[in-house]
């Protein structure tokens, strides 16, 4: 493997948004901000499938991302998904970071810190590297995609 630079292109996900589950507030109602959130915060459980491409991964990816809006509506995120590689190796990518909903509605802008393991020899190089990424949630199109760098 090649000498991995601080803040290289790493790989890009596009996923799709494929099933919500709540915890009492209605997301749609929540993010649409038809509902305040709670004084307490919500709970959701965000289910998400794409693909992963880039300069050094790209294959499928399936996840959860088990989200919490607060109070004051930033969003916390607590992402756990797998990247299943073309060359049929699976990468766990556990990571968290904060969502904040523009104030037009619809979009979220992401911040994500992950980290990657595996312990398949051709990919354990990314067992050593923090990866950050910055993206958008579409919420009229129930996509995401974030970039994804080496720290």
């Amino acid at each position: 493997m090649n000498t991995i630079e601080v803040n290289e292109h790493l790989y890009t996900i596009k996923l799709n948004l494929t099933g919500m589950t709540e915890y009492g507030v209605d997301f749609g109602e929540l993010t649409s901000g038809t509902i305040p959130p709670p004084p307490e915060g919500a709970r959701f459980d965000a289910a998400f499938e794409g693909r992963a491409s880039g300069p050094r991964l790209n294959g499928t990816v399936a996840g959860v991302d088990y989200l919490r809006v607060r109070g004051d509506g930033r969003m916390e995120l607590h992402i756990h998904e797998t990247i299943s590689t073309t060359d049929g190796l699976n990468i766990d990518a556990q990571g968290d970071g904060v969502g904040i909903p523009r104030p037009e509605g619809g979009i979220i802008d992401i911040r994500v810190n992950m980290t990657l393991f595996t312990s398949s020899e051709e990919y354990k190089w990314v067992n050593l590297l923090p990866v950050w990424g910055a993206g958008i949630v579409n919420l009229v199109e129930g996509t995401v995609e974030v970039t994804c760098y080496s720290a």
